[in-house]
């Protein structure tokens, strides 16, 4: 498959994912199929992609006349089967669950052309042990990060047997909607940045249940320092300008011991044991009560697309 033939996406699983990634395919201009086997799930996706669109209207990145022509190209389905008629590309954003997402997988071999890409979301969870194998040749990954929608990153990691077409077709796509699509020459649980951010969460546990510091201090130490400095120098090439011999003393000559892993951070699992998961809840780490969820994330979209409007130009800049 060529990306000229590619003209109708399906979308399955509504959940946190699936509704900003169903605009950013509509928004590359292609037609979206949409469907999850929940119909509150749906009715929700509607609503939340209706807002996201707003809020691109709002700031300026889409007229309300292009809104309304991406919304149009969305459709959202009652069946599985009515999904993916007619598509040639599918992006699975189901449940992180090997038993869910075999199921689909399965059903998905019973219903596709042989030719059609196929793409997982999956995280943690190896898709590739949940697909049937002779779909494997058209079988990688595009996995987001959230609100995928606003986030640039789509990682795309190539499977043992994933050919060289889905691979240059899956990227293609991505870039052709304005996402960064990283390519992986091979899958790894986690992909690159949660593998990263894993490693950040042992040192924010760590220094929040010793009392070193607030959640509020840690996140103005990390938004005054590496972060905006990472638009810029990421991590690797920052130990070119510190000088590589500098950092490999600091290794050799570490006063630094990495903190041991907790499997239950008291920091997190207080919060938790009192059902305070964050914005859903209206309570987390911080406070958001008296403000629904839908105006927290607006807010926070308002502020992320403002971050990379100014920094769009530096992402694939060279010093």
């Amino acid at each position: 498959m060529k990306i000229e033939d590619l003209k109708k996406i399906a979308v399955l699983g509504t959940g946190t994912m699936g509704p900003g990634i169903a605009q950013s395919y509509a928004m590359g201009g292609f037609e979206v199929n949409v469907y999850d086997k929940s119909e509150s799930a749906m009715e929700k996706a509607e609503i939340m992609l209706q807002a996201n669109l707003d809020t691109f209207v709002e700031e300026g990145l889409l007229t309300a006349d292009e809104a309304r022509q991406v919304a149009g190209r969305i459709s959202y389905c009652k069946t599985i089967s009515e999904a993916v008629a007619g598509v040639q590309f599918v992006q699975e954003t189901v449940s992180e669950k090997p038993e869910i997402k075999t199921t689909v997988f399965a059903e998905l071999d019973q219903l596709l052309p042989d030719d059609v890409i196929i793409a997982s979301n999956a995280s943690a969870l190896n898709p590739f042990t949940c697909v049937p194998e002779r779909r494997l040749p058209n079988f990688t990954t595009a996995h987001w990060y959230a609100p995928p929608h606003i986030i640039p990153l789509v990682e795309v990691a190539k499977g043992e047997r994933t050919s060289e077409d889905a691979m240059s077709v899956t990227v293609e796509l991505l870039q052709r909607c304005g996402k960064t699509a990283v390519r992986m020459e091979k899958f790894v649980p986690g992909y690159i940045i949660n593998r990263i951010q894993i490693l950040l969460n042992t040192e924010v546990f760590y220094l929040l249940d010793n009392g070193i510091c607030t959640p509020e201090q840690i996140d103005l130490a990390v938004k005054a320092s590496f972060m905006p400095r990472g638009m810029v120098l990421g991590l690797v090439q920052r130990y070119d300008f510190t000088g590589l011999d500098i950092s490999a003393n600091n290794i050799v000559n570490a006063s630094y011991v990495m903190p041991e892993t907790s499997k239950r951070p008291k920091v997190l699992f207080d919060h938790v044991d009192k059902g305070e998961l964050g914005v859903k809840t209206g309570k987390g780490f911080f406070d958001y009560s008296g403000r629904s969820a839908a105006e927290v994330c607006q807010k926070r979209d308002r502020m992320l697309l403002k971050v990379f409007k100014e920094t769009k130009n530096l992402i694939n800049e060279k010093i």
